[in-house]
């Protein structure tokens, strides 16, 4: 080793980056070799900095396409320095102990509304791939950092005993999968064209977010894996016990919902094993939760309550009157989280971005995997046809767009009846539609006169349509589309029951 151990930097996300820095110049001695925004925010933080191109002897090129693809900087990370220790100095090679990079933001940018091709290839980086890969592959000599969340670690490892062969390896291993995952997500934006809508391979990595306690059942091993940087993966958990699997899937049972009516005035949904038994719309938070909660009490007990507004005190200490697994609302009023506080055990998280859908869903079966677009388009309700004689009201067509909204989230075969912006029965996951409707219109009871009725799937006879008039509703959505119906409509028709077709429907299995 140089008797000035060398690190060399390079980042697009410069999260803790002063602070790593700092840390091994003034504890550690190490010198800092940079270039680009990288080199600029260390020196404006007065931190000393050696430009790769003075490092290297060679200019930047290509309008900064070729900085760090030179034998100087990989031949020092390369390099054992034990056994090639003679070469390198007859190369001029000094050894590079350190390297900190982390990749241009392509999947951020492929996110993006509008992004073109152009964009999309010039934010693919060559250079960090490969000194991540190299320094991996030499990670018995060289330790390799990729995220912010590692600095901490390394820094305590460098203060407490040094850097074991473990400890390198176990960094090397999540330089490998996390540049699998850039890789993986080039090619699939660069395949995923309507000529080539399916690549003839696919592949999934994620890094290891949280070991779980147990799956669904004690019995069943889980973990949880991150494969982006959006979604519960980023959102901040302000109280309560640890996540568990249920917990998630429940959670993100509850985003889907809460994520149709972010842009609506407040509303509130509760989840129970993973389907809503309230949903509601209010012009204030705590009047949406009150509403969600009385459209199904029982089954509220031990939920999952998703908020679309900032918590604030008055719906913090109503949420403090019932049991409640985790609350998760993308703010939260200080006041509020201390009125939480007095419930420890409830996990309280912080998601900013309601609407952070995944863009495929995948399930597996035996020896393979099933992958779908995700469900969440929005809806179109200016396409939809009114069917019948009778047309819905302008207060009926609200609630039929917002029963619809909430039915294709729950599992199928599903029903929802609603009014007044809340659900008031939800029958769901029945195997036949007239079972989940008897579920839904029991629950409503009479409350269902004058409501509305939303359904998933079509109806292949009428007896949906004619029990759904005998409880008292007046207009319904579905998707249409049976080859019955005609049957449908003109039971409506006799019944004075306006029906709409959306021409879409939403199984979920």
């Amino acid at each position: 080793m140089a008797a000035q151990p060398n690190a060399l930097l390079s980042v697009s996300d410069k999260t803790g980056l002063v602070d790593l820095a700092r840390a091994l110049v003034e504890i550690h001695g190490f010198r800092l070799i940079s270039s680009g925004g990288t080199a600029q925010t260390l020196q404006g933080a007065g931190l000393p900095v050696t430009k790769v191109a003075e490092f290297t002897g060679a200019p930047e090129m290509l309008g900064g396409r070729v900085k760090t693809l030179h034998p100087r900087i990989h031949g020092g990370i390369l390099g054992r320095f034990d056994l090639d220790a003679d070469e390198m100095a007859v190369h001029g090679l000094e050894p590079i102990a350190l390297v900190v990079v982390n990749l241009y933001p392509f999947a951020e940018t492929i996110a993006r509304p509008g992004v073109t091709l152009t964009e999309a290839i010039e934010n693919i980086d060559i250079g960090g791939p490969t000194l991540l890969r190299a320094a991996a592959k030499n990670h018995a000599y060289v330790a390799v950092l990729c995220q912010p969340s590692q600095y901490g670690a390394y820094l305590d490892r460098c203060a407490h005993g040094g850097l074991d062969l473990d400890f390198r390896r176990q960094l090397a291993q999540a330089a490998f999968a996390h540049t699998h995952s850039y890789d993986r997500a080039i090619a699939a934006y660069l395949t995923n064209t309507p000529e080539n809508s399916h690549p003839s391979a696919f592949t999934l990595t994620g890094a290891l977010h949280q070991a779980l306690r147990y799956g669904e059942n004690p019995h069943q091993r889980a973990a949880w894996y991150a494969t982006e940087a959006r979604g519960w993966a980023v959102a901040n958990q302000l109280q309560g016990k640890e996540l568990s699997y249920n917990n998630l899937l429940d959670l993100e049972a509850a985003r889907a919902i809460a994520a149709a009516f972010v842009q609506d005035e407040p509303a509130a949904v509760i989840v129970k094993h993973t389907n809503p038994c309230g949903v509601a719309l209010a012009p204030t938070l705590l009047g949406a939760y009150q509403r969600a909660l009385a459209a199904d009490p029982v089954s509220a007990f031990g939920g999952i309550v998703a908020l679309t507004r900032p918590l604030d005190v008055d719906t913090a200490t109503a949420l403090c009157e019932t049991f409640l697994e985790c609350v998760v609302v993308p703010g939260c009023d200080p006041q509020a989280a201390t009125v939480l506080s007095r419930k420890p055990n409830l996990r309280l998280l912080l998601l900013p971005d309601l609407a952070a859908a995944p863009s495929a869903t995948l399930r597996a079966i035996a020896g393979g995997v099933l992958v779908q677009d995700g469900d969440h388009a929005p809806s179109q309700p200016e396409t939809w046809q009114v069917v019948t004689n009778r047309v819905p009201t302008a207060a009926q067509q609200a609630d039929l767009i917002f029963a619809w909204e909430v039915v294709r989230q729950v599992k199928s075969n599903a029903i929802v009846v609603a009014g007044e912006g809340m659900t008031l029965g939800i029958g769901s996951g029945q195997t036949n539609r007239v079972g989940a409707a008897d579920i839904a219109l029991a629950q409503a009871g009479s409350k269902a006169v004058g409501a509305v009725l939303a359904s998933d799937g079509f109806f292949p006879f009428d007896d949906t349509v004619r029990k759904a008039a005998a409880a008292g509703i007046r207009a319904i959505v579905q998707p249409g589309g049976s080859l019955r119906d005609a049957d449908s409509i003109q039971a409506a028709n006799e019944l004075g029951v306006a029906m709409v077709f959306t021409g879409r429907r939403h199984f979920c299995h």
